[in-house]
């Protein structure tokens, strides 16, 4: 009997661990940034896939860099629709399936790291949260990086300055500054930029200090505007997980991902400010001029900004409900 007890519940135990295998998910996460070469969010979806796989939970994650998965601007669509599982996203360039979007990359709205820290835990945060899940979506963690302007030409610092020039920006807000400074916009993602300086398409560009030591822009540009104490251009590039993933997971499964992201994020948050510098060293490095923009340029800038951008994003559903709370953050 003691025997016929104990092959049941070895066989139990047998059976428990065949279930656990035939349920295992493999996820697929997707981002469109470099991956094994320290990009900082390259190595926030290594942290949620290991950490994930970790928690032995029945999940593991494939991670697919350098959009060997998806384009960049494929990766929302594919998320909300539930075939992509995970990415690290500069959220503005779903904003033309959702216009509420462009207030995370709308010109000067944030400034610095620490106002950027601060805006994730404020109402205006929660509009736009909000928004990311009725769309099909969820946060997992939070990223803001902050951005630079850097030319073929000349040193990007008053509006008069790009005058003339073609330029990229990220989004539709930017763009619109942008040509109201007297620019002419090609549209393109970030990773596109290189390709685009070098072929001759472009004439200056604004990205993310990630970006632009990632994709090596050190070695078509004359002059970088670095972010400084007046910086013009932040974007918020969340890690995400499609909803449709999400409501698939059982409690414990959940737990971990938002656990794994709690780490990725803690991990973004030690390196965000660090990208500034080390863009600006890598750029030094190059031999390339490095500038920055005065008060006063910031403040030319913002007019323009407020007669453009802002002024136009107004008219979107709750877009001045949105930058007006963005502006409430102290």
């Amino acid at each position: 009997m003691k025997y016929r007890i104990a092959a049941l519940a070895g066989a139990a135990v047998l059976s428990m661990s065949l279930e656990a295998a035939a349920q295992e998910m493999t996820l697929k996460a997707s981002h469109q940034f470099p991956g094994g070469k320290g990009d900082a969010r390259d190595e926030m979806v290594q942290i949620l896939a290991k950490e994930i796989e970790a928690a032995n939970v029945g999940l593991k994650v494939q991670v697919y860099p350098g959009q060997s998965l998806y384009k960049a601007r494929e990766q929302w669509g594919a998320l909300t629709k539930g075939q992509l599982d995970f990415t690290s996203f500069p959220l503005d360039y779903a904003s033309g399936r959702v216009p509420q979007f462009s207030a995370t990359l709308m010109p000067g709205l944030v400034r610095n790291h620490d106002r950027a820290k601060r805006l994730n835990d404020s109402p205006f945060m929660d509009d736009i949260k909000a928004l990311i899940e009725a769309n099909g979506a969820k946060v997992i963690a939070d990223a803001w990086l902050g951005g630079a302007f850097a030319s073929k030409n000349n040193c990007i610092t008053s509006p008069d300055t790009i005058k003339g020039q073609v330029t990229r920006a990220a989004g539709p807000a930017f763009e619109q500054m942008l040509v109201g400074a007297g620019a002419s916009i090609s549209s393109m993602a970030s990773s596109e930029i290189y390709t685009g300086m070098q072929t001759g398409v472009l004439d200056a560009t604004n990205t993310s200090s990630g970006s632009f030591v990632s994709y090596r822009l050190f070695e078509q540009v004359k002059c970088l505007t670095a972010p400084g104490e007046n910086a013009l251009w932040f974007m918020y590039e969340p890690l995400l997980v499609s909803m449709d993933t999400w409501n698939k997971f059982n409690d414990a499964q959940k737990a971990a991902v938002m656990a794994a992201g709690e780490k990725a994020e803690e991990y973004f948050d030690s390196q965000a400010r660090g990208l500034d510098q080390k863009m600006v060293d890598t750029f030094k490095e190059a031999g390339v001029e490095i500038a920055e923009m005065s008060a006063e340029d910031y403040d030319k800038w913002l007019a323009i900004a407020k007669e453009t951008s802002y002024k136009e994003f107004a008219t979107v559903e709750g877009g001045q409900e949105l930058i007006d709370k963005a502006l409430a953050v102290e």
